[in-house]
């Protein structure tokens, strides 16, 4: 058995990466504007975001909500996946993190099909909630944690039966499990678990995961009907 060993982890999704990906100038000039502009290391690795690309074409999405955007890195992912005629809604709180994702994506080609709503995200979901939106086929859900539960919520009602929402960062290096903890992020996810347990339309799994971004994992949800049987 594999010790734990962070250097050995990062080297196996830089082997996978290095034979399964081709080089990526829209990507690079996207993390690297990141840098420049001071903006936190916390993008999805590369090969999280190309699970997340092949998700959503896999489920064939037209219409994407993203709640947190950062720089753009996954959204450029995720718009990618989309048809000609598809559209992708990205919330940021953070105006600097959304101009420099809104020129990244400018960069991409990919400002048509793309929004980016500034604002905090449980005003923005609200908002979609109060006007009817459309509801959306995928959601991916990267912000703060304490509100996670909040998030999924909201994503709730503005799915339908079918629906797949991805909630990244919700193992904590393993904190997950820790039912004495304190921590307001750990306590969000928990939150999270309890309320997909609670709710008989959502079918979920929760991988945990380790790479070059160290131990965490994600959240898989299925929207269902009246029963996860349909």
């Amino acid at each position: 058995m594999q010790e734990k060993d962070p250097q050995v982890w990062t080297a196996v999704d830089e082997y996978a990466e290095d034979l399964l990906f081709a080089p990526d100038a829209v990507l690079d000039a996207a993390l690297a504007a990141a840098d420049e502009a001071g903006l936190p290391k916390i993008a999805v690795a590369a090969n999280q975001g190309r699970l997340l690309h092949l998700l959503a074409r896999m489920q064939g999405a037209r219409r994407i909500l993203e709640i947190g955007t950062l720089a753009g890195y996954s959204t450029i992912w995720l718009a990618r996946a989309l048809p000609a005629d598809g559209t992708l809604t990205t919330l940021e709180i953070d105006p600097a993190h959304a101009a420099v994702a809104t020129a990244n994506l400018d960069r991409a080609g990919l400002a048509d099909r793309v929004e980016v709503r500034l604002g905090p995200a449980r005003d923005s979901l609200a908002d979609l909630v109060d006007r009817g939106e459309q509801p959306y086929d995928f959601f991916f859900v990267d912000a703060d944690k304490a509100n996670i539960p909040h998030y999924v919520a909201a994503a709730l009602e503005l799915s339908r039966p079918g629906s797949v929402i991805v909630v990244d960062n919700v193992v904590r290096g393993g904190k997950l499990a820790d039912a004495d903890s304190t921590d307001p992020a750990v306590l969000g996810v928990r939150r999270m678990h309890e309320l997909i347990a609670a709710e008989p339309r959502l079918e979920a799994t929760t991988v945990q995961t380790v790479g070059s971004r160290g131990h965490d994992g994600f959240t898989l949800i299925r929207v269902g009907g009246d029963g996860v049987e349909d």
